[in-house]
């Protein structure tokens, strides 16, 4: 067993603390959101070396179950689970590119895409779930979880991670969905997997007020951001790019961000490895929001704390087209944080910056190209220098987003010009007609 312990506590400082295996979503003080608290002193009886030495010697190996990025680090994660109750699909470890021919086109050297679609269901959310299905899984074999099934509010990706890890593991997954508002690829993932989908004539928003009522009733365990355990899997991206750069700290982390829960994850990583003495500061954060679903950067731009509530609107980047951000107080400490900035971009700005990266040998899902649109405005600005290391998460697999894409380059995405579309070329089967397209190339 462990040495090392973490627990749930109130984020707004109420007294109490709750093993991570209690079926717990809010404060039961004052109502407020919950976070994971760890040991710290108890953490620092390894020093900041053989902290890094450990994570070095385990990252990616076969022996169970350190080929999980998050698993790798379970003492910062959640060090009471033990091996036999662990779900992992080998999250983690996913491509950090340079995006050397993008970044040279906006005049920057180091142009990073940590490509987090790189993962077993196509999307970062596997880091988040690995954690919240293993603690399940022992909080079921010690009698304190009785729900009839693990649930999820989603646009997609989330959907996607909750049935692949509830498949895994044998546990029953419920979903909802905002009905025909996810791609079919994200659609047909749950239904694969064997989740009962159940799609609603609402947004995400409607969907996550229902899944909450269901939480609170105890018929489902609730698999949202909403619960600490995601942000516990999702925060090791920012050790593992760190780790990545060989334990150096780029200067921006720019991510596309809709219910929030991704900024207080990636600050909750920072912070941890800033504590322990990893780290000597932060990067600067650049939150990126759909034009269409942007409280964080209303809030931002009129210099509120709070964030709140619109009704989103119809976006191409539907995992983000969310109004009502749960993470939202968890996020605006972690912008304060890390000296950040939030930044917009429109239906056709996203759409653009797609095909830009897309014809520099990236394939960006639609929410990929809100955090690049943002960046190309922040590099504008001169906010962003040419010599800053930025790394861009990219957050879900492009192959995700077929119907996007496509009608992108056919021309038929609605309200987007597509500038930089690509149709193909219809010729009869004559090699002079062929050839006369090749040599005007």
């Amino acid at each position: 067993m462990s040495t090392y312990r973490a627990a749930f506590r109130c984020f707004a400082g109420c007294p109490g603390e709750y093993e991570l295996t209690t079926p717990i979503y809010r404060c039961p003080t004052c109502n407020g959101l919950l976070e994971v608290h760890h040991d710290i002193e108890a953490l620092r009886d390894r020093s900041a070396a053989a902290w890094m030495k450990l994570f070095d010697e385990r990252y990616k190996r076969t022996q169970w179950p350190y080929g999980s990025g998050v698993w790798g680090k379970r003492e910062w994660v959640a060090p009471e689970i033990e091996d036999n109750f662990i779900v992992s699909t080998d999250e983690g470890g996913s491509n950090l590119f340079w995006a050397e021919r993008l970044g040279k086109e906006i005049g920057m050297t180091e142009l990073w895409m940590k490509l987090c679609g790189n993962a077993h269901s196509g999307s970062f959310k596997d880091l988040g779930m690995t954690v919240l299905v293993s603690v399940v899984r022992k909080a079921i074999a010690q009698g304190k979880v009785k729900a009839k099934a693990l649930a999820c509010a989603s646009t997609g990706d989330t959907s996607a991670a909750l049935a692949c890890y509830g498949a895994a593991a044998g546990l029953p997954v419920v979903v909802l969905l905002p009905h025909k508002l996810v791609s079919n690829a994200q659609l047909v993932q749950p239904l694969a997997h064997g989740a009962k989908v159940i799609a609603l004539e609402t947004d995400f928003d409607g969907c996550m007020a229902v899944i909450q009522e269901l939480a609170q009733r105890g018929l489902i365990y609730l698999a949202n951001s909403m619960n600490p355990l995601r942000i516990e899997g999702q925060k090791t991206v920012g050790m593992e790019i760190v780790q990545q750069f060989d334990w150096e700290i780029p200067d921006w982390i720019v991510l596309p961000s809709g219910n929030l829960g991704n900024a207080s994850a990636l600050y909750a990583g920072f912070r941890m490895m800033k504590e322990l003495g990893i780290i000597a500061r932060y990067p600067r954060l650049c939150v990126a929001q759909a034009a269409n679903a942007n409280p964080m950067y209303r809030a931002y731009v009129e210099g509120r704390d709070v964030v709140e509530p619109i009704v989103a609107k119809k976006s191409h980047a539907s995992a983000i087209q969310i109004g009502n951000p749960v993470s939202a107080p968890r996020a605006m400490v972690a912008l304060k944080a890390m000296n950040g900035v939030v930044e917009q971009a429109t239906e056709e700005e996203l759409s653009d910056a797609c095909a830009r990266a897309d014809r520099t040998g990236l394939y960006t899902c639609p929410h990929t190209g809100v955090a690049l649109a943002c960046l190309f405005k922040l590099r504008e600005k001169g906010i962003v220098l040419p010599t800053d290391r930025v790394v861009v998460l990219s957050t879900a697999n492009g192959l995700k987003f077929t119907e996007f894409k496509l009608a992108y380059h056919e021309r038929t995405l609605e309200g987007v010009p597509c500038v930089r579309a690509n149709a193909p070329v219809v010729l009869p089967p004559e090699v002079e007609r062929v050839a006369r397209v090749i040599d005007a190339l």
